[in-house]
């Protein structure tokens, strides 16, 4: 089955704690719309700093909507331009060289 998944990319300029703070308030949001037990259940999504990337699973609407949030916080804390964003396919999930797992390190 092939995962769909929301790749983010931050410039150097980028404050990855600023990143890292946008996705877990993310989730929380996610969480108000879904409930805890859903977003724990079928959430992925993880940070890698050393390549400065985010990547979220949009195989299913909580991960859809987590990425919509997401979005929208990068939007306000980094502002558009110290990121980019592209949807990608991936045989298996979330890569294993960012990390996997569902959360942000």
């Amino acid at each position: 089955m092939t995962e769909e998944h929301f790749l983010f990319e931050f410039s150097r300029t980028a404050d990855m704690a600023k990143v890292e703070n946008a996705l877990l308030m993310a989730v929380v949001a996610a969480e108000g719309i879904h409930g805890r037990s859903r977003v724990s259940l079928e959430a992925e999504f993880n940070t890698n700093q050393a390549v400065r990337t985010c990547l979220v699973n949009a195989g299913n609407q909580v991960g859809t909507d987590i990425a919509k949030v997401f979005t929208e916080f990068l939007n306000l804390e980094v502002g558009e331009d110290a990121y980019k964003v592209t949807r990608r396919g991936n045989r298996g999930g979330l890569a294993a060289e960012d990390n996997g797992g569902r959360n942000a390190s």
